[in-house]
Order: structure tokens, then sequence, then C-alpha cells
């Protein structure tokens, strides 16, 4: 079977201009983006150039901190004049009223703005610089001045999560669109977290999901996202045309900051998701040949083993993150953590196994 590329993650930095205490990718912090690679806007037009005959859609803008890189501009003129949709994740520290407008300028944009507490203590605390809260908060109102209503993401583990609710009203006050609500990879520094049980734990995510689902969405007009495993979400969100569908996992290819193509991010982690570098190799030959890719699209979701193999949503959720999967473990089809953990304490919901 043929599978079309259908999105682009670019990693424009490798550094960032925060130093969050739970990041999966843990860049380096790089206050000025002049330490550590950035992404060439020409190496950028390469890839584009390469992936559209592939099928290439879309173009999500991450990092690091994608913000940071001095030619990001550039970056969005190219996907307007590509007729590309975009996506961006960013810390909101950096945005200017002129970027606020130069995202807006391509049609459709979605901006997700990570907001990890309702007030400066908390937030900081997680994000690791002062100020980050006022300058994130501003950034969010020229977003929305500029004519874009974000996302606002909330990564959740014990220092905040009594926060949650509270993160909905005044989400709605900053004239958000959806607030996204994270569950911590055990990756990078996020491992360290679980290690250190600064993270919550499987039946108290669980229980708070339910509770934002069931009792908090129907309080707001704003889109929910509690962000675990398909298997532990109620069947009207499943069910409903704007939710989670199939994962895109096997249309998807990774840039990094460096030049490299990869699974994802975690290639700045695991050198064999790493398949080739822009410009060098041609992306026809990396998308259509490279082993890990093939095995990917030929092994999910008949290869997932343990709890995956028996869940009744492994033909949507594909392991929810093969990347994870992957770093744990060695092996792309080894079942999702947070899963495997829900089947271990006996809290993986019944109605969801085979």
């Amino acid at each position: 079977m043929d599978y079309p590329l259908r999105q682009l993650y670019c990693y424009l930095t490798e550094g960032c201009n925060l130093a969050c205490r739970h990041c999966w990718l843990a860049p380096k912090l790089d206050p000025d983006a002049t330490r550590y690679p950035i992404l060439p806007v020409e190496t950028f037009e390469t890839a584009v150039r390469e992936a559209k005959p592939l099928g290439l859609a879309a173009v999500k803008l991450t990092g690091g901190e994608p913000l940071l890189h001095p030619r990001v501009e550039q970056f969005l003129e190219t996907i307007r004049r590509e007729g590309l949709k975009l996506s961006m994740e960013t810390n909101g520290t950096l945005c200017t009223p002129a970027l606020a407008t130069a995202i807006a300028r391509v049609p459709g944009a979605f901006v997700a703005v990570s907001m990890d507490g309702t007030d400066a203590a908390t937030h900081e605390w997680v994000r690791g610089v002062p100020g980050s809260f006022a300058r994130a908060r501003e950034g969010i109102r020229r977003l929305v001045a500029a004519g874009i209503r974000p996302q606002i993401i909330m990564s959740l583990m014990r220092a905040n999560a009594d926060q949650a609710a509270a993160m909905i009203p005044l989400a709605e006050s900053w004239g958000a669109s959806s607030v996204k609500f994270n569950t911590l990879q055990p990756t990078a520094r996020g491992k360290q977290l679980h290690a250190k049980d600064e993270t919550l734990g499987i039946s108290e995510l669980i229980a708070l999901g339910r509770h934002v689902e069931h009792r908090l969405a129907p309080t707001t007009k704003l889109r929910l996202v509690f962000d675990y495993p398909q298997a532990f979400r109620g069947l009207g969100r499943i069910a409903d045309p704007g939710g989670c569908g199939v994962c895109g996992i096997k249309g998807i290819l990774g840039l990094l900051a460096g030049g490299d193509y990869a699974l994802c991010g975690i290639g700045e982690h695991i050198p064999e998701m790493v398949f080739g570098a822009i410009g060098r190799d041609a992306l026809a030959d990396v998308w259509r040949d490279n082993p890990m890719l093939l095995a990917i699209r030929e092994g999910l979701p008949d290869r997932l083993t343990g709890i995956c193999a028996a869940c009744l949503m492994r033909k949507r959720c594909l392991g929810s993150c093969i990347a994870q999967n992957y770093y744990r473990s060695g092996d792309l089809f080894a079942p999702h953590w947070f899963c495997e953990e829900a089947d271990a304490q006996g809290v993986f919901p019944a109605s969801r196994r085979r």
C-alpha cells in the first residue's frame, strides 16, 4: 500500500528560551538562538518542495521554541505560499504583534500556547524562567488581537493539577478556543519527574480525565481535550467527528533543526530514529524505503504487543506514541506506558479489552 506524506513536523530550533522541568525533548537553554542549531529556511523549502509530490498538506512548527528562530516569518510565508495548513506549538513569550500578524496571514492557522498554571508562581515553577507567565499571557492577547483563538495546553503534574478546573474559565477570558490537558511522558526531563513522583499516578489521571470529560466539559463553550490513550476516552468523544480519529503516524515525518529527517523530535535522543539528511538524501527514497518507516506502516496495529494487542482501540490508537514506546523499550510495537501501567494496576477499562 502507498502511504502519502501528509504532514511535516518541523523542529525549528534545538534550543529554547525557557527551561521547562517536564519537557520530553529537553532542548538546551538558548535565549537568543545563537548557541545551538536552527533549521535553515532554505533547507525547509527543499523538504517542502520534495514532500509536495508525496502528498504534503500540512506543516507543524515546533521546537525547542519555534518563535525563537530569527527567520520564522519566512517559514510562515513559505507555508502560506504553498497553500499548506499550519499548526504551531509555542510557549507564547516571544509572540510580538508582527509575528501574530504573520501567523494570522496563513489561512486557518492553528496555534497552541503552553500555560502550566493559573498564576505566575505555578507557571514559572514549571517553566523555569521568571516573567514567563506575563509574557505568555501577552502573547495570547496578541494572537487573539490578530484574529487567532489559540488552544491552551496545560501539562499536568502534582504541582498544578488542582488548577486544572480554574484554567478553563481563565482560558475563556483570554479568548482561547480550547484547552488541552497533557499527561507527562516519561521521556527526557519527564522521565525525571516520574522518578521523583512529581507526576500524577495512573488512577489519578484516569479520574481527572473523566472529570474533565463528564463534569467540566458541559460547563464551557470551549473544547476540552484530555490527552490520554483512546481506550480511556468516553464514547461520545471517540464518536465526535471533530475528535480524535485514527492516529496519523503513518503519514507524518519529522524535520530536525540540524537538517535531518526523523520520525519526530525523538530523533534528538535516539540515533536510529534519524532516517537521512535534507538535501543529501532524496525525500522520496527516505519516505518509501526506510526500513523503520516500512516496519511502522506494515506492523501497525497487528504487531502491537501486551495490553495494546488486546485493546479494542488498537486500530485507531496504533500504540498511542510509537516514539515513546521505542524510547522506553527499543521495540516499535511495545505497549504504551500509560496502558501498560493501567493494566498492571487493574484499572484498564474492561469494556475496551478484546
